[in-house]
């Protein structure tokens, strides 16, 4: 099984990504790493120098090109789910969506908020409130949904854990 995390910046991809995979003793990879890893550039340098459309590209790219094992934990980014022939990729994955009201992202995000290009820089709460909307129903077409807000991630951690069919039957909390 693999299990992407699908979700809103800030809504914690990566790092509950990190712990998860860490809990199931299984790999982890997060796209956007993975993409600045293969680039030698930030995500913030691809916006700035080649802009969206290119990120995209790579994105792409590497959900395609990426050996992921089975089983992974896979985070995802945040405009990831959009897009078909990326969420089908993988047809065992099992998609869980982090979910995180904008506000709670954007506290969540702090100072690394800079580096999000899509933030802006006038107003990043109407920016992730838009991206919200916008994405909200490729967000829902995950198989799981957990609301992130008020939760630290090890409790989203466990949330995620509950869901999951395998390891319910493990009986492992």
């Amino acid at each position: 099984m693999r299990v992407v995390l699908v979700g809103l910046s800030g809504a914690g991809k990566s790092r509950v990504g990190r712990l998860l995979a860490s809990r199931l003793e299984w790999p982890f990879l997060d796209l956007d790493d993975e993409v600045e890893r293969r680039t030698g550039l930030t995500i913030e340098d691809i916006f700035r120098r080649e802009g969206e459309e290119s990120f995209r590209l790579r994105e792409a790219q590497v959900t395609r090109q990426a050996e992921v094992a089975t089983p992974a934990v896979i985070a995802a980014g945040g405009g990831w789910m959009a897009r078909p022939e990326l969420r089908e990729r993988w047809p065992d994955a099992v998609r869980v969506w982090l979910d995180v009201k904008p506000e709670t992202a954007l506290a969540r995000l702090g100072a690394e908020r800079a580096r999000r290009p899509l933030l802006g820089e006038a107003d990043p709460l109407a920016a992730l409130e838009t991206m919200l909307s916008s994405r909200l129903p490729h967000y829902t077409l995950a198989e799981y949904r957990v609301a992130t807000d008020g939760l630290e991630p090890e409790e989203v951690v466990d949330e995620v854990l509950s869901l999951l069919p395998e390891w319910r039957t493990k009986g492992a909390t």
